[in-house]
């Protein structure tokens, strides 16, 4: 199956999609593990504070029962003191499985546990001597002295036991804080990173589809463009075909009386009759040409380049001008080139070349001379029809190659508007440029110019 633009842009932003999404999953995941064991770890250090203080709270019970019963003397105050310190043991059970997993609060723990051992049986022993003989308990007694020093010791176990706790506790929250930020903006980040990828593809499918259908419409066009033209094409064929027999009729008809009749009528009326041999003529030419642009537009048009000696070409040429002229205006052939022969289709650059030297008589006046210019280079061709006639304003050069354009002040002269519009057509099959030079009252120069190969055969 082959995989166009589409399916490759598809396949890939899924494939990106999914990456980001399982590396934000992973890691996900990941931190969710870390926030886990932070959130166990805050538990554990808060019920080692709870432990702590509940040993500090049985302790003072203990010692508040000892000294009920050291004041007093009664079973109550002693059984008190007992209670408290089989409460005691269980606290400091648990609190030591708690803590067997951490080395340095294990060990403050087993100091503390110490302590607390060594003031159990320093309350023992306070007791025993109590029951024999309760004066000897003084202030100054070593028992009571070494009492006091063991509190304090465990005083300083317990702060040093909380701080450490503390710091753990607000080392985890803030881990744990972390660890909710850095999720957060992991999830965010990827689902950004997601929606953008989802996004592009989106666009970017959904501008595929407008150059599809852009395209798809272009395609319509061209083919009803090129539908129309090869209707138009059949249409003007059709009717050149036509109009060609009676326009011939008129034409033969019209050249024979004026033959057979010249020396019989009246001049005004063998003029009427060159009148109606020109407008045959010139309608001739017309259906000639609209069918010749009309085939070049459908892409119809022959052209069929050979190698063709250029001085032979354009005298035969000038010759066929002048004849058709009736020798009213010289035409002069100037070679500059030194190149012999030309790549060309003699049929179109005849017609093209024949039109431009044809509209060079036509406006030039009569007895004015028109420069037909040959330069051929090694690898370009370049023909210039030159004239000196009423020439064309700046604002009408812009539009001369469109078909039926002529300019304002050539209104009175007979024509179709069609001669410059089939020049530019067989230029186009040459691949070639037509350019004008001209200024209103002093002249026109057209200039061709066709690219030709390097070798010539």
């Amino acid at each position: 199956m082959k995989w166009n633009l589409e399916r490759k842009l598809i396949a890939g932003g899924l494939c990106a999609a999914l990456l980001v999404m399982g590396s934000m999953s992973w890691i996900s995941y990941q931190n969710a593990i870390q926030l886990i064991r932070s959130t166990e770890r805050i538990k554990r250090t808060y019920s080692t504070l709870e432990h702590l203080a509940d040993i500090q709270a049985t302790l003072n019970e203990a010692e508040s029962g000892r000294r009920g019963y050291l004041l007093f003397g009664t079973q109550f105050e002693l059984d008190r003191y007992d209670l408290a310190i089989a409460n005691l043991v269980k606290i400091l059970d648990d609190l030591d499985r708690s803590l067997s997993s951490q080395a340095p609060q294990n060990e403050h723990f087993q100091q503390l546990r110490s302590l607390i051992d060594r003031r159990q049986k320093l309350f023992q022993t306070s007791n025993t001597l109590f029951r024999l003989n309760p004066s000897q308990l003084s202030a100054n007694h070593p028992l009571v002295i070494a009492s006091r020093k063991n509190r304090e010791a465990l005083r300083q176990v317990f702060i040093m036991l909380k701080a450490e706790e503390q710091r753990d506790l607000e080392m985890w929250i803030a881990r744990s804080s972390n660890n909710m930020q850095y999720r957060l903006a992991i999830e965010s980040f990827g689902t950004l990173i997601s929606f953008t990828i989802f996004l592009s593809v989106y666009i970017i499918l959904y501008q595929q589809l407008l150059k599809r259908q852009k395209a798809e419409r272009m395609q319509q066009k061209l083919a009803q463009e090129k539908e129309l033209s090869e209707l138009k094409l059949e249409f003007l064929a059709l009717v050149s075909h036509e109009f060609r027999t009676p326009l011939s009729v008129i034409l033969g008809s019209a050249q024979l009386l004026k033959d057979s009749l010249s020396n019989q009528i009246e001049r005004s009326r063998l003029r009427s009759l060159t009148r109606i041999e020109s407008s045959a003529k010139t309608m001739k030419q017309m259906f000639a040409d609209v069918l010749t642009i009309a085939r070049a537009d459908a892409g119809k048009l022959e052209y069929q380049p050979s190698w063709l000696e250029l001085q032979s070409f354009c005298l035969n040429l000038v010759e066929d001008m002048q004849l058709s002229d009736q020798q009213q205006h010289v035409i002069r052939l100037i070679d500059l080139g030194d190149r012999t022969h030309g790549w060309l289709d003699e049929a179109l650059i005849y017609s093209a070349l024949s039109n431009l030297l044809s509209n060079a008589i036509k406006y030039a006046p009569v007895g004015e001379n028109i420069d037909f210019i040959l330069d051929g280079k090694i690898d370009m061709i370049t023909f210039q029809v030159k004239d000196r006639g009423m020439g064309i304003s700046p604002e009408e050069q812009v539009t001369i190659f469109e078909p039926f354009n002529r300019g304002a002040n050539v209104r009175s002269i007979i024509g179709t508007g069609l001669g410059l519009t089939l020049v530019k057509r067989c230029l186009d099959l040459h691949q070639g440029t037509v350019t004008v030079d001209s200024e209103v009252g002093v002249g026109t120069t057209f200039t061709i110019q066709i690219p030709q190969p390097r070798q010539e055969l």
